[in-house]
């Protein structure tokens, strides 16, 4: 490698390329032009100042002597211009200054375009970035099929995510997957011009949807939703901490369903029985001994003579005469279609008895007082053929079925009844009863059922037109471990069973501000007997807050009764029908112009035409 040393400026010497003593930069030793400090090479006779680097001297004395060779050479063949020394001979080989400078040019030109062609060629090479198309109209983002940007980028197929049963992921549309800006500049025309044209309908632009007639008003504050078909399914023996509670060997009713709808905690049966419980859920109807211990014979109730508290019937025995109203009997003289859907009702003709409205002879003992091998039907789980307004009318085999026909009426809007009473049989009800030895009992036997069941019924027709799923136990367990007989909201002397010691005071307690507009229960109306224990009520509707807990309601089985004749638009009956009894806080539902707006605008979006993004080439 040549000296660093060998291509410094030299200091001035006076001699050819150096520059006269005392000067500042000093001057050319050829043409004695002034030159710089730092500069090499002279520029009106390009002189160099100083010597060359080895390197370049050694290549040069190269390139001489090859320069003598070739031109002694060609001696022989040409005479040697006059006036040519010996020297200059020996370069007249190599091209003129202009020639250079030509070749120099040419050399910078073919680079550019070489780098120029190269540069298309990349350019137009297979990208491992894929281009996605979207509609030109940013205001109205479409559907992604794919759940994240990021995804479609990484697999040229768009992925479209299926709904799971218990969480169904949403889709993500456009402008959630792409930055904001992304979304909102338009497209250019040639890739707009591809895509089909959007939608018209843009629910965000729309006004305000009138409702139809005959239900305005529908969403004022205070008033319940208009429920067009409500399920309500009635466990057995069930308290609230084994069913829905931190304590429940079941995470599907613990876990699963309260994610699906509003739970509330501070629910409560009304007294003591099974069947006497389902009775005054259905009725307002209070207990007689016979019905709280869950009816061992099937007899009239006498003398029924009817008292002016409530209307309650006084007397013992369990069913009521013809002349006693519930709710299904109000919905039938209203003209409204309601059904009663027991299971296991259907196997009862392999042992002889009625595939539906089964009940035992008037008068006669209950020939199924517990569930028995290959038919688990117990009468005291179908509290209808309690009435005898349904058990004795021409209709009862149509509206008093098994789980068979259930399954066959969600299928179609117009077959599914506007109040569907659903009773799963006695070991999937709850408490301690098996199907068969080593079936799931208690909770897990409840979960069992409802599992299949809840499901069903949230994919019919019936429940997406303005549906509601209510889920609660008649009582909680009376006895053993989980005892509990606590009454809450309205604890009255029940007529026809033994007067009791009044109830103790609750001590005053310090007022505390709910979210509830219910007043007139609280924690200080809630008494340590009387009743049927805490059991819960879960409401399952698009009238309802997903996951939300209300611990700020108490209510009954009284309660909800007149809850349901307030939304089916009948009169509330028995001890529902009493001025201190409220129903449920309008407070827990959500307007009925909310559903519908909402309906609305999920039907428009299934509607809308989805665009698969593709790459581009």
């Amino acid at each position: 490698m040549a000296d660093g040393k060998d291509d410094q400026t030299p200091e001035p010497t006076g001699k050819a390329g150096g520059s006269a003593p005392g000067a500042r930069g000093g001057a050319c030793g050829e043409c004695g032009a002034p030159l710089a400090p730092d500069q090499r090479y002279c520029l009106t006779c390009g002189a160099r100042r100083g010597r060359l680097p080895g390197a370049v001297a050694s290549t040069l004395t190269r390139l001489t002597a090859r320069g003598r060779d070739l031109a002694a050479a060609a001696s022989g063949k040409a005479s040697k211009p006059q006036g040519e020394g010996e020297e200059d001979a020996g370069w007249s080989w190599m091209p003129s200054p202009p020639a250079i400078a030509i070749a120099v040019i040419g050399m910078l030109a073919l680079g550019v375009g070489l780098g120029s062609a190269m540069s298309e060629i990349a350019s137009s090479a297979p990208l491992s970035t894929i281009l996605l198309e979207y509609p030109a109209r940013a205001t109205q983002a479409p559907e992604a099929e794919s759940p994240a940007a990021e995804e479609e980028a990484e697999a040229p197929e768009p992925v479209v995510a299926a709904a799971s049963e218990e969480s169904a992921a949403p889709e993500e549309t456009v402008a959630e997957a792409l930055p904001e800006e992304v979304v909102e500049e338009p497209l250019p025309e040639e890739a707009s011009s591809e895509l089909p044209p959007p939608v018209e309908f843009n629910p965000l632009e729309e006004p305000e949807t009138e409702l139809p007639e005959g239900e305005e008003g529908a969403g004022e504050e205070g008033k319940l939703p208009e429920v067009k078909h409500a399920f309500l399914i009635v466990l057995g023996e069930g308290g609230y901490e084994e069913t829905f509670g931190a304590t429940s060997t079941a995470p599907y009713l613990a876990k699963v369903l309260p994610k699906k709808g509003e739970l509330i905690p501070n629910y409560y049966g009304v007294t003591g029985g099974v069947l006497a419980n389902e009775i005054a859920l259905l009725s307002g109807q209070g207990p007689t001994p016979e019905t709280a211990v869950d009816c061992p014979s099937y007899t009239a109730i006498a003398p029924g003579t009817v008292s002016p508290t409530a209307g309650q019937v006084e007397g013992n025995g369990c069913v009521y005469g013809k002349e006693v109203k519930s709710l299904p009997t109000q919905l039938t003289e209203k003209g409204v279609s309601w059904r009663a859907y027991v299971q296991d009702m259907e196997n009862g003709g392999a042992i002889g008895q009625p595939f539906r409205c089964r009940k035992p002879a008037l008068g006669g003992p209950d020939w199924s007082p517990m569930p028995a091998p290959g038919d688990q039907y117990v009468t005291w789980r179908n509290p209808v053929v309690y009435f005898a307004a349904i058990a004795e009318g021409p209709e009862c085999e149509k509206v008093d079925v098994g789980f068979e026909l259930l399954s066959k009426d969600l299928q179609a809007k117009k077959k599914t009844p506007t109040l569907s009473l659903i009773f799963p049989n006695a070991c999937h009800s709850g408490g301690g009863l098996e199907c068969e030895p080593g079936a799931p009992k208690g909770a897990n036997g409840v979960a069992a059922e409802l599992k299949t069941l809840v499901p069903a019924i949230m994919a019919s027709p019936a429940y997406e037109e303005g549906g509601m799923i209510l889920i609660t136990s008649a009582e909680a367990p009376q006895t053993g471990e989980h005892l509990d007989s606590k009454a809450c909201c309205l604890v009255p002397a029940y007529p026809n069973l033994p007067a009791r010691a009044p109830a103790p005071t609750p001590a005053p307690t310090t007022p505390t501000t709910t979210t509830s507009t219910t007043t007139a229960y609280g924690t200080e109306s809630v008494v340590e007997t009387g009743g049927g224990g805490k059991v819960g009520l879960l409401l399952i509707s698009p009238y309802v807050e997903p996951g939300k807990v209300e611990e700020a309601q108490f209510a009954n089985h009284f309660t909800l009764l007149k809850t349901l004749q307030t939304m089916l638009g009948v009169e509330p009956l028995g001890y529902a029908a009493e001025e201190k009894v409220p129903a449920l806080s309008a407070a827990l539902f959500r307007s009925q112009e909310e559903v519908e707006a909402e309906e609305k605008a999920a039907a428009e979006k299934q509607a809308k035409p989805k665009h698969r993004s593709s790459p581009k080439s």
